[in-house]
């Protein structure tokens, strides 16, 4: 298994939106994005790349694989 790369929150952002999920709530450092098949995940939202475990649990809630966000 590879080591997920480095990536600040607001590229996940983007990436999720580019995808067609929508903003749903926030909370704190956090904001939920929900799809309309009913997939959601949370994204932390600061200034620094997301954690080493963040990452991966981020994109097997948006069953999305590591090359295929990259390529986003």
């Amino acid at each position: 298994m590879t080591k997920p790369p480095q990536i600040k929150p607001k590229k996940i952002e983007k990436v999720l939106v580019k995808l067609g999920f929508i903003s749903r709530s926030g909370k704190g450092s956090h904001v939920v994005f929900k799809h309309q098949n009913g997939s959601r995940t949370v994204i932390p939202v600061h200034n620094r790349p997301v954690r080493k475990g963040t990452l991966p649990a981020i994109l097997e809630q948006i069953d999305l694989s590591t090359e295929e966000f990259l390529k986003l």
